[in-house]
């Protein structure tokens, strides 16, 4: 879409009061910008179109990073302007893929500054756009080459989903009733209140909405999920298999089990067989009474278990495996960690690239067994953290396997106290203070952030948790002022005076000041403010009277 002059001021204003993502990347360019870094950036915003379903990236001159205007002297020239900038599509043409370049580049006059906007295509389907031959890609404010797992989003695009191929010579009488039954209750369960007439669907109507028949065909998918044992011989080779393994405490197999499918009824049998004792720990160094509970939790059991389903890559003949020691379980699945890393599964907003068994998935979302909102590992974090246990260790050191260790004993027990004193911890704070505990390396600023707020001490790197949970809670205090308070809460403050009363922005602002860092000016307090409005808009929370500062907003009835 190529936008109009207006349109595009319109445009540019939006994505100024919106929070910078990985499709929008702002640079100031007073006089000139690098021709090469240029080219990246072009490669990277279009790939980070193409993952993220975007119709176009944009990369604006003549914007700081806090998003305010400056103004660029990029390519002008004083009697044709435009010469130069149409220069640039050829140039960038000449050194990418496929003859990509700009959409459009726009330049264009706000708030008396020259503004440069350039619309940036998504990669093609199936093939990273790239620069000099190399794919680029954005990891939060950084260029970096693009890493296996973006590739793979990307090249997956031309990959058939294994779990929605026909398993041609399966008929319906292959699975299991019983696993039939179950799952038509789970998802009349699940929709019924919305949809009043999944009550009166027949099994094998029900089965095709979930998508695991496609024309009264089997698919892969149904055959894992509610196939008879002996069902598997139509997958071609493929054996879908979990397996719990117990181990004495000298790391010797005492006992194990081999469970086929049908995995939906499958999986209370394994987390019947996990030895979940009671256990009673410390917690508050001010009482003699333990807290007890047991080792784990089984909705992080599950949790665990039914992503492995989901995200096994069958196709490699490999097995799902649930190994059980004296204090801890460890599941392990076969298949590259899609997220790429567990810092990026966590960030907030997250959302996975593309699902290896993307009609698996969705029929497990729609029986209950997955979240497919990405945020199933947040949930198991936050699990162990109000459990005051460590939290989950991935161990994504194979390409091809996924190790998740969880564990159902205390470490360290000043961790745990001081979870326990002060809960509302940011989680990259739990996680770095966990690293801590299991003695895995941090970086010198994460460790000097730690330091500085008296959660930690000893010489880098060999830190340890506070001894003295009171100072870390003093120094805490300090820090959240500087820090400000989480966008969830300055929301639900936004949310609280709105239910009082419509309000327009400066009154907003006026309201939750208090909230805000410390360190802000007065313009990106507006930024912030302006920011979380918008989220709340789009999430159909509030609305507003008008489109100027003036504008009241309200709380919408309907949400």
């Amino acid at each position: 879409m190529i936008y109009g002059t207006a349109e595009m001021i319109d445009k540019v204003r939006r994505l100024l009061a919106d929070v910078e993502t990985e499709v929008v990347e702002y640079k100031s360019a007073k006089n000139n910008f690098d021709s090469d870094d240029l080219g990246k950036y072009f490669s990277a915003l279009s790939n980070e179109a193409n993952l993220r379903h975007a119709d176009a990236g944009w990369l604006l001159f003549g914007v700081r990073n806090n998003r305010t205007i400056c103004g660029t002297g990029y390519r002008k020239e004083n009697h044709v302007p435009s010469i130069g900038l149409r220069n640039l599509k050829r140039e960038i043409t000449l050194n990418t893929n496929n003859g990509m370049t700009f959409e459009e580049i726009y330049e264009l006059e706000m708030d008396g500054h020259r503004v440069i906007v350039f619309q940036i295509p998504p990669a093609t389907f199936a093939t990273p756009t790239t620069w000099h031959g190399i794919p680029w890609s954005r990891e939060n404010e950084s260029l970096v080459q693009m890493p296996q797992f973006k590739l793979e989003a990307i090249y997956s695009q031309s990959r058939p989903d294994w779990s929605r191929q026909i398993a041609y010579d399966a008929t319906i009488d292959d699975l299991d009733p019983d696993a039939i039954r179950f799952a038509c209750d789970e998802y009349v369960k699940k929709y019924a209140p919305t949809q009043k007439a999944a009550e009166n669907l027949s099994g094998e109507e029900i089965l095709a909405k979930i998508g695991l028949l496609i024309h009264d065909h089997v698919t892969n998918a149904a055959l894992v999920l509610l196939g008879k044992p002996e069902s598997t011989v139509f997958l071609g080779g493929v054996g879908p298999r979990i397996t719990w393994t117990l181990y004495s405490s000298s790391g010797e197999v005492s006992s194990y089990e081999h469970f086929e499918p049908p995995f939906l009824l499958q999986v209370d049998k394994v987390l019947a067989k996990i030895r979940n004792e009671k256990y009673r720990f410390f917690t508050d160094p001010s009482t003699l009474f333990p807290e007890v509970a047991q080792r784990y939790s089984p909705e992080i059991i599950r949790e665990l278990l039914h992503n492995a389903i989901a995200h096994q890559d069958y196709r490699l003949s490999g097995k799902i495996n649930v190994l059980e020691y004296e204090d801890h379980l460890v599941f392990l699945n076969e298949g590259s960690f899609i997220p790429g890393s567990i810092d990026a599964a966590l960030a907030p907003g997250y959302k996975p690239p593309y699902y290896r068994n993307a009609l698996l998935a969705k029929a497990m979302s729609k029986v209950g067994m997955i979240d497919q909102n990405a945020i199933g590992i947040r949930s198991v974090f936050d699990i162990q953290r109000e459990r005051r246990l460590p939290l989950p260790t991935y161990d994504l050191s194979q390409p091809s396997r996924v190790s998740v260790t969880i564990f159902g004993t205390i470490i360290d027990e000043k961790y745990s106290q001081l979870l326990a004193t002060y809960p509302d911890l940011d989680l990259q704070s739990v996680v770095l203070l966990d690293m801590v505990q299991k003695e895995q390396p941090i970086t010198k600023d994460q460790a000097k952030d730690l330091r500085s707020r008296g959660l930690v001490e000893g010489r880098y790197p060999r830190l340890t948790i506070s001894s003295s949970v009171a100072k870390a809670l003093g120094k805490q205090k300090e820090y959240v002022r500087s820090k400000g308070l989480d966008n969830q809460i300055c929301k639900a403050l936004i949310l609280q005076l709105l239910g009082s009363r419509p309000s327009t922005r400066i009154e907003i602002l006026t309201a939750i000041r208090h909230a805000l860092p410390a360190g802000l000016s007065e313009q990106q307090q507006a930024n912030k403010v302006s920011y979380l409005l918008q989220t709340l808009r789009k999430q159909g929370k509030i609305r507003s009277d008008g489109a100027t500062s003036s504008a009241k907003w309200h709380i919408r009835q309907d949400s």
